[in-house]
């Protein structure tokens, strides 16, 4: 399964882009791990792409292998996971754009919920 989604943004940073990809790539793999014990996975691979020209493009590519016995669509599962991790990255992104710097992978890494204002 593969997705790519075009981010625009001012240039990023080399550690900057190598941070979007790490954070991409650790969310899938929690995700799938938070659905699948690891007993239940036989084989996963997670690989991201970045290319920053005009756009930035984001390319994530997922792999899991599962035996029969598991009872579990997929393809719906890394759909998810990679719906998930875009989400991530793009409040990740956000939290650049507004000039917050690198606050932490671990925030970025929390459920996407704003403030209700009011």
């Amino acid at each position: 399964m593969k997705k790519v989604v075009h981010i625009g943004l001012p240039k990023l940073s080399e550690d900057e882009l190598i941070e979007v990809g790490e954070i991409a790539q650790k969310v899938i793999i929690n995700y799938i791990f938070d659905h699948l014990a690891k007993s239940e996975v036989r084989d996963m691979e997670v690989t991201a792409r970045i290319n920053q020209g005009e756009t930035l493009d984001l390319e994530l590519e997922v792999y899991v292998e599962v035996p029969i016995f598991v009872k579990v669509d997929v393809e719906s599962l890394i759909d998810e996971a990679i719906d998930r991790a875009y989400e991530v990255v793009e409040e990740y992104l956000r939290k650049l754009a507004k000039g917050k710097g690198n606050e932490g992978r671990e925030e970025a890494e929390e459920p996407l919920e704003e403030p209700e204002e009011g």
